[in-house]
């Protein structure tokens, strides 16, 4: 099979979910695959029929747990025998970069869309491995080092809204706040169960996906996780889809032809360790794609705009994986990175 033998990397989630719409844009095409991954019901589900080597979870920021992935990693670059190691991060990406490298491989990092302001801190600590070519989704903050790709945004598009909305109410909702665990989102159900009976019909059926939330004492029939399948056949049949912002959800959302109502966890309440978050459902709204809310703002006018809104496919054009051969042809040292501290 023509193009370099690619060896693709990435943690479970929005990342994974981002690498898998980029893997048929990427320049030159991909030749003989693998992936590394966490084993998750939604990697199982995502990577069916693909060659893959089980990785254990990483969770974020998690370095020590990265850095003790890096035998494992070495091994699984050195059996498959790649030329290309492209990944999307989080942390995983780091020793599969490092045991590329000391193969001579050639090493690319696409940062998330979820950084529309910056890397994040693992692009900046990939950015310190020697060879690792730097790719962002935002040509606002490329410059020498980072070159803007593209976006996983680009083959999405607004479309025509619905005419009218039930006139009994909405009578199918999902409400999908991911599945990581240590980090409550209860602030968003609290909201929601404020505005969401006003435009609701009397027998609406509502899947709440709460993930690590506590949900106790609202009394809504909670699941902290569902089935990859089960939640894309749940948000196509929706009438509306409210999600916590994380890009996974996002995505699944606009392949339904949705417009996602997005409240974005926020850093200062605890719900996650940054605000990328905001970054996404900012970004999102900005291209018309999404509907954007804090749980303090939401009102039912916006659940019903976000109803009424639809999103098209459209084509997207190539990303150029291309390699500065004067760092790819420089692998680190078996005995230690070189890092480079104007990095």
């Amino acid at each position: 099979m023509d193009g370099p033998r690619t060896l693709f990397v990435a943690s479970t989630g929005g990342h994974l979910d981002e690498l898998i719409r980029l893997r048929p844009r990427l320049q030159p095409v991909a030749g003989q695959t693998h992936w590394a991954t966490a084993d998750t019901e939604q990697s199982r589900e995502l990577l069916a029929g693909e060659s893959v080597s089980w990785m254990p979870v990483v969770p974020p920021k998690d370095w020590v747990g990265a850095l003790a992935s890096l035998s494992q990693a070495r091994r699984v670059v050195r059996h498959s025998g790649v030329d290309r190691v492209v990944s999307t991060g989080a942390a995983l990406a780091l020793p599969f970069f490092v045991a590329g490298r000391l193969r001579g491989a050639e090493c690319h990092y696409i940062e998330s869309a979820a950084r529309s302001v910056g890397p994040s801190l693992t692009g900046r600590l990939a950015s310190r491995v020697p060879g690792v070519q730097l790719h962002t989704q935002y040509p606002a903050w490329a410059d020498n080092r980072w070159r803007f790709a593209g976006s996983v945004f680009d083959g999405y598009r607004p479309d025509v809204p619905t005419a009218a909305l039930p006139s009994e109410g909405l009578r199918r909702v999902v409400v999908t706040l991911g599945t990581q665990a240590g980090f409550s989102f209860r602030r968003s159900l609290e909201a929601l169960l404020r505005e969401l009976p006003a435009i609701c019909a009397p027998d609406v059926e509502i899947l709440w996906q709460t993930g690590g939330t506590d949900t106790t004492g609202l009394g809504i029939d909670a699941t902290p996780s569902v089935s990859p399948a089960v939640l894309k056949a749940a948000i196509e049949a929706a009438d509306l889809v409210v999600g916590h912002a994380g890009v996974g959800s996002a995505l699944c959302t606009m392949d339904a032809g949705r417009t996602p109502l997005l409240m974005p966890r926020q850093a200062a309440y605890g719900e996650h360790t940054d605000d990328h978050q905001m970054l996404i459902a900012g970004e999102l709204a900005r291209r018309g794609l999404a509907v954007q809310s804090t749980p303090d703002e939401l009102t039912a006018e916006m659940l019903l705009g976000a109803s009424a809104g639809r999103v098209a496919r459209t084509v997207a054009g190539p990303m150029y994986l291309t390699a500065d051969p004067g760092l790819a042809s420089r692998p680190p040292s078996p005995a230690g990175l070189e890092f480079d501290d104007a990095a």
